[in-house]
């Protein structure tokens, strides 16, 4: 009998914390798991036009949008965990202060270069950002635009030299250092959950993968990863 696959969407925000319960979930359940990582957009888009899956990893109001949709199983749906928006510099690199809201607009207007999301939540929440500001129109040439993936990545390449992002995409980013979150009054926190596609055909792997997302075991993982667990 052929091992059964279970196919996981998951946003990059929690990358690490499935790729590191890959392998023993595999052993436990006896499944093959196959992952497609994306932003939180693009992975609804590839839900709403067709792609089978089995499990969803991402920011809660898309799945509860899909669930509506009849394309996730309401029911399943659990919150996993959440996280801010934070700034990144290139390793070794001065750490701007960013701990008041003058201090994080002095940051960003003296910066060279700031690079967002385009398909992540966190770009269009940024912009918004910089506009309660009174910046956007100043910081308009300074905008590097990423795709999907981990906008940190840019400062590697030399390409930025701060960068904007929700905390657990910046956080696992090598050769990027982590400067801190944004001002309380600025800052955004997405809710992370996890769901079982309507028309998965292994609907219990897919419950037990989304245990496996929450179980105590599971948090430091979380934490690791810039994320702050769900109370339980």
């Amino acid at each position: 009998m052929p091992m059964p696959t279970l196919a996981v969407f998951s946003t990059h925000a929690l990358a690490e914390v499935v790729e590191a319960l890959h392998p023993e979930f595999e052993r436990a359940l006896g499944c093959r798991l196959v992952f497609t990582l994306d932003p939180t957009q693009a992975l609804r888009w590839r839900i709403e036009n067709g792609e089978p899956f089995d499990v969803a990893v991402a920011i809660r109001a898309s799945l509860d949008a899909l669930a509506a949709q009849g394309r996730i199983a309401a029911a399943t749906i659990v919150t996993i965990a959440s996280s801010g928006l934070g700034v990144s510099v290139r390793a070794g690199a001065p750490k701007p202060d960013i701990g008041s809201v003058e201090a994080f607009k002095r940051a960003l207007v003296d910066a060279k270069s700031v690079v967002r999301s385009h398909e992540g939540a966190s770009g269009a929440v940024f912009q918004n950002v910089m506009e309660r500001l009174g910046i956007a129109e100043a910081m308009r040439d300074k905008i590097v635009v990423a795709g999907s993936g981990r906008v940190a990545e840019f400062l590697v390449r030399g390409k930025a030299e701060l960068a904007v992002q929700q905390i657990s995409e910046l956080v696992p980013v090598k050769s990027a250092d982590y400067v801190g979150p944004f001002p309380p009054e600025l800052q955004y926190v997405s809710e992370f959950a996890a769901g079982v596609a309507r028309a998965s055909k292994v609907p219990d792997l897919a419950a037990a993968f989304i245990a496996a997302l929450t179980a105590p075991k599971a948090a430091p993982l979380l934490r690791a990863s810039g994320l702050e667990p769900a109370a339980g």
